[in-house]
């Protein structure tokens, strides 16, 4: 990562006094990063006391404690790293020391949602339920930025599209929602994935810097989606060979040792290729702009972010959108005050009425004791979906009451230390039935065995893990592999 927090002007920052704390640097202190994805993993890094939170699990592993809110997969702990890792012997003013690993906002504290399973498993519905909660308790932990380093091939408009609606109501809360715009470009993918391609929200793509030094060398990452000439990615971030922590025992670890670091003799830091890592880059740069100035709107950040891009040295690709990410520019622009109105944005807003399957795209978890595919309009707990009821509720910020959402219990009702309290489902009287007709209580959990998943994406369990189908997966990292330093 110390590559990257200089190239994009992070370590600049870094060095900048807090306007409101003259003893304090812009590390993005006091900033909540919410990271809905696979889990994290309590590594060196981002195990120090305050640095991670856990909202509720909301993942299929959710029911047994020894796989509750752990990253099973790696994924998520990687985009930890990125965005707030800070190794535990770095002292004040010392962000910048080669010899530790450092994330782009060290100061920020992460607030975990886990939606994933072991092998990335789930279901559309899991991560609106997510994204809800992150905006009904936002003030828990100051989340002002929410990473979604994922995406869907959704075959409707975003002003239909429940996911897009979910995320334009974090923004409209205050919410710098940060999405990954996909890894499918060498396939010859053009449209972004969902929610990237809702024009409110920070669409990143990747930038490639082929090991080189020299900013000229630089060039779209080939695996990018290129978005259409309606929607383009907002702007680049470093996404090659991103180094990050590493989960030992992961699906990822596992399946590709060629992840690992060359010479890292700690053995705590793993490569990886994609959208992803590129989304997590610009979360944290997000945060550092908040940090420096907590009365941003999102519309702001965005602007900030968007203007002071570095356009690539002799490149008219019109998917790098404003340029590569320059946060050292874009504190200029939030210390000048030039950052624009508070509202700037009045694109058509996303009504939610559209159809989940539509939104799944043929991403569906299954049930691997039968086999049963869950599709329809209906959510992992078999409930019908009244989409005009939810959209109502989540623009209220009201979809979620305690533990229960919509209506139905998914999770304990309060925090308990740093933790979202883990209420099993058959421990909250949830006597219904899922989608594939079997009792929820009478599952056979998983525990720490993850090589014993309960539950599976079909489009994960039907492929091979190689470097090339990580680019088809909902979760945007395209490849882990070793390359070069830079």
């Amino acid at each position: 990562m110390v590559s990257i927090t200089r190239r994009t002007g992070a370590q600049q920052v870094w060095a900048q006094v807090d306007p409101r704390d003259p003893s304090a640097h812009l590390t993005g202190a006091g900033v909540g990063v919410a990271l809905l994805d696979t889990g994290v993993a309590p590594v060196e890094g981002v195990s120090a006391p305050g640095k991670l939170v856990h909202g509720p699990d909301l993942s299929f592993e959710s029911q047994a404690e020894g796989t509750r809110y752990v990253d099973g997969y790696g994924h998520g702990t990687h985009m930890a790293g990125i965005i707030a890792g800070r190794d535990s012997a770095v002292v004040p003013g010392g962000e910048a020391d080669p010899r530790r690993f450092v994330g782009m906002a060290p100061g920020a504290t992460l607030v975990s949602l886990k939606v994933g399973a072991a092998d990335g498993g789930a279901d559309v519905t899991q991560v609106i339920a997510a994204i809800d909660w992150v905006v009904a308790h936002r003030a828990d932990h100051d989340v002002r930025v929410l990473n979604l380093s994922y995406g869907l091939d959704s075959v409707q408009p975003s002003t239909l599209d429940p996911l897009a609606h979910a995320v334009e109501n974090a923004w409209r809360a205050g919410i710098v929602v940060v999405a990954a715009a996909g890894n499918d470009g060498e396939d010859g993918a053009t449209r972004l994935t969902m929610p990237a391609v809702d024009p409110f929200v920070l669409a990143v793509g990747s930038s490639d810097h082929h090991g080189s030094s020299d900013p000229g060398a630089t060039t779209v990452g080939s695996w990018t989606n290129d978005g259409t000439d309606e929607r383009r990615p907002d702007l680049l971030a470093p996404g090659k060979s991103v180094v990050s922590l590493r989960v030992p025992g992961s699906l990822a670890d596992v399946q590709h040792p060629e992840g690992l670091v060359t010479g890292d003799a700690s053995g705590r830091l793993f490569r990886g290729t994609g959208t992803s890592q590129s989304a997590a880059v610009v979360s944290g740069a997000a945060a550092l702009l908040l940090q420096a100035d907590p009365t941003l709107t999102p519309d702001q950040v965005k602007n900030a972010l968007v203007r002071s891009a570095d356009r690539l040295p002799g490149s008219d690709d019109p998917t790098q959108g404003a340029g590569e990410l320059d946060v050292d520019g874009a504190y200029a622009l939030v210390a000048a005050g030039d950052v624009g109105p508070a509202v700037q944005q009045s694109f058509a807003p996303s009504t939610g009425l559209g159809t989940l399957d539509a939104a799944r795209a043929g991403s569906h978890v299954v049930d691997p004791d039968d086999g049963v595919v869950l599709t329809g309009e209906q959510d992992v707990f078999g409930e019908p979906w009244d989409a005009a009821a939810w959209a109502q509720a989540s623009s209220a910020g009201t979809a979620w009451d305690g533990g229960t959402w919509r209506g139905s219990t998914w999770t304990g009702d309060g925090w308990e230390g740093t933790s979202w309290l883990g209420t099993t489902w058959a421990s909250a009287d949830w006597t219904r039935r899922s989608w594939s007709g079997a009792d929820w209580s009478r599952r056979s959990w998983s525990t720490d065995d993850f090589s014993r998943r309960s539950w599976s994406s079909d489009d994960f369990s039907r492929r091979s893990w190689s470097a090339d189908s990580f680019s088809r997966r909902s979760w945007s990292t395209g490849t882990w592999e070793p390359q070069p330093s830079w």
